[in-house]
């Protein structure tokens, strides 16, 4: 069963990409909810990485928790990387936010932030802001590792997370129900992050979306860098795919 599910996984994320895959690499399965999550790596004939994409079973929605931690944190749930070939992420987590979270009206509903990191989990966890948004470390003076559009706002500073950019055009900020947005994260000047952000009444709804993401035109950190992001609902195993595709390597 377990290996029939990961070829089903294969088989449905080599048909989102569009591309041609030579490989696929499986990552092991972490607990989430009352399921499991996993993330698959495709790369290309030189083994050159196509997509990266992480799968939730269907009991990954139930079963979590209703509440915010005690300290009104969200939860978050480590996924550890598949083999194959270097991408420059790290590392990935969920967090599962039960009432969303700032600002008001936009992102206060259920909804889980998936954590692509350039930064290595020490240095992820070390990451912390002493004076909230006024931190000098929640500061982005290089214009160019920001993408195009996009804002750095300085009060979404987030201890062992970093301090988020937005694109103000999204249609969130449009009077537009929030179902899935895409978002960049900083610390002390540096690009660490990228985060698609989904609602799980979106995830429930069963989609099949593609959406385009503005890139910056220089990175911190040498990888493969995503210019579309996709989520889709796989019916042959009822998993739900959330995939970083279009990769653009930065030196």
């Amino acid at each position: 069963m377990i290996l029939r599910t990961l070829f089903l996984t294969y088989a449905f994320a080599l048909l989102s990409t569009g591309v041609a895959s030579a490989n696929s690499y499986s990552g092991p399965v972490a607990p989430l909810g009352h399921g499991t999550a996993h993330l698959v790596l495709l790369t290309d004939a030189h083994n050159k990485p196509i997509s990266l994409s992480l799968v939730l079973d269907q009991g990954a929605l139930v079963g979590l928790p209703a509440n915010e931690k005690k300290d009104g944190s969200e939860w978050e749930y480590l996924v550890p990387m598949p083999p194959g070939p270097n991408t420059g992420i790290d590392h990935v987590t969920v967090d599962w936010n039960p009432h969303g979270h700032i600002p008001p009206g936009i992102y206060t509903v259920p909804h889980f932030d998936f954590h692509f990191y350039m930064i290595d989990r020490k240095h992820q966890l070390a990451v912390a802001f002493p004076k909230q948004e006024k931190d000098p470390a929640a500061r982005v003076t290089n214009a160019t590792i920001i993408p195009p559009g996009y804002q750095v706002v300085p009060e979404t500073v987030s201890d062992q997370m970093g301090v988020h950019a937005i694109n103000p055009a999204s249609p969130e900020f449009h009077n537009k129900p929030f179902t899935a947005t895409f978002i960049y994260g900083y610390y002390n000047g540096r690009l660490i992050f990228l985060e698609p952000m989904i609602t799980r009444a979106f995830l429930r709804s069963h989609p099949n979306a593609t959406f385009r993401i503005p890139t910056p035109s220089k990175t911190s950190y040498p990888g493969y860098y995503p210019t579309t992001y996709s989520v889709h609902y796989a019916p042959a195993h009822r998993s739900y795919v959330i995939e970083l595709g279009g990769f653009k390597h930065f030196n």
